[in-house]
């Protein structure tokens, strides 16, 4: 499932559209060396209309390994075409994006999770991708869509694609998502989470792998996902927003690495040197505001925290480095904030899975059948 060289993805940072960017992936490998990292979703339409400009979309550092391309789309003649074009960079695994609820994905552009609604057609999707790479590949997806949401229709899902295609790796989003118009941010809150039917999956389709997905803030939570039997956990908006609390500890306390022992303070010497070498790359793009915005989470709770913040709202306005950036800003943070080493992992989590294994679906029985379509 795996290159060979990395460690499993036993943690990842969700894909997550205008977060996940070059930006943030290099700051978030600074600070965690085996967390798996995702990019924001592309379109395949974007890559093949892109051909002749595609390191500004694809390209990434060395040190961004291990990474996952995320591609969207539902043509298969540009997903494959996409898959082609995306081979030269060397991605650690293509995932296809089936969970995806925003409306200009799953409305208009009829793909994302809206997807989950044909596995027939995500089934030659995932074929015509893996012939392409030779990349492993895997789907994200939801646990449902709209009423389509019992677990027996899960199973149909995973069961038709994993049978049509090579796809043994599932990232599951363990709510439903519900196309009412309701947005993106609703549908990360409003659905209810089935941590269960995640579960049930893992009883019931034991030679695949499953990555779950959705609610999960925390290393201790995630950890007990991994002790329930959960193949790798992805953590979304947390390792954003909170990401030096989230992110510093994967590498000790998931892998069972030793602890580096960097300091804020050094992290954020390494992403000056980033941040000057990218400004302006392209033309008027990236400002300072592109490069600084995955910092905003790196001093979450921490004394100074809303003073960085309204000051580095004011930088923004006429810094044009990073290194002026910093000189007006991190005044706001203490010397002992900036230099404390890596801490013990946060505790007082609720293990969101007790007793997980007493609300279990009834197993499912339909795999039995032979998938056949016309």
């Amino acid at each position: 499932m795996v290159a060979e060289r990395y460690l499993p993805p036993l943690f990842s940072v969700a894909p997550m559209m205008e977060w996940t960017d070059h930006h943030y992936r290099t700051l978030a490998r600074l600070i965690s060396k085996h967390a798996w990292l995702y990019t924001e979703m592309l379109a395949a339409e974007t890559i093949v209309y892109q051909e002749h400009n595609l390191d500004r979309f694809l390209a990434f550092s060395p040190e961004q390994h291990p990474i996952v391309l995320q591609i969207g789309g539902s043509n298969l003649e540009n997903l494959a075409k996409a898959t082609e074009l995306a081979n030269p960079y060397s991605y650690d695994e293509i995932n296809f994006n089936c969970g995806c609820p925003s409306p200009r994905v799953a409305g208009h552009g009829c793909f994302g999770v809206r997807l989950m609604l044909d596995p027939k057609f995500v089934g030659e999707a995932m074929s015509v991708i893996a012939a392409k790479t030779n990349s492993p590949v895997s789907v994200k997806c939801r646990i449902g869509v709209d009423d389509h949401d019992s677990y027996n229709e899960l199973c149909d899902f995973i069961y038709k694609v994993s049978s049509l295609s090579p796809t043994r790796h599932f990232i599951i989003h363990s709510r439903k998502a519900l196309l009412n118009g309701i947005s993106p941010a609703d549908n990360r809150r409003v659905p209810p989470l089935k941590y269960e039917y995640f579960f049930g999956l893992l009883r019931d389709f034991p030679d695949l792998k499953f990555t779950i997905n959705g609610g999960i803030n925390s290393i201790d939570e995630v950890n007990a996902a991994l002790l329930e039997g959960a193949h790798g956990v992805m953590v979304g908006r947390a390792a954003f927003n909170n990401s030096w609390q989230t992110l510093a500890n994967v590498d000790s306390a998931v892998y069972g690495a030793p602890s580096s022992g960097l300091t804020r303070r050094q992290v954020l010497k390494q992403y000056e040197v980033y941040g000057e070498a990218v400004l302006g790359m392209y033309g008027k793009k990236p400002t300072v505001r592109d490069v600084a915005k995955p910092l905003l989470g790196l001093f979450h709770s921490e004394p100074g925290n809303g003073l960085w913040k309204r000051k580095a709202d004011a930088a923004f306005l006429h810094c044009t480095t990073m290194k002026s950036f910093f000189e007006e800003t991190l005044d706001a943070i203490p010397d002992s904030v900036l230099d404390a080493p890596i801490g013990e992992v946060p505790s007082g989590s609720e293990n969101p899975f007790a007793n997980i294994r007493d609300l279990l679906p009834p197993p499912y029985k339909e795999k039995e059948q032979e998938v056949s379509y016309a």
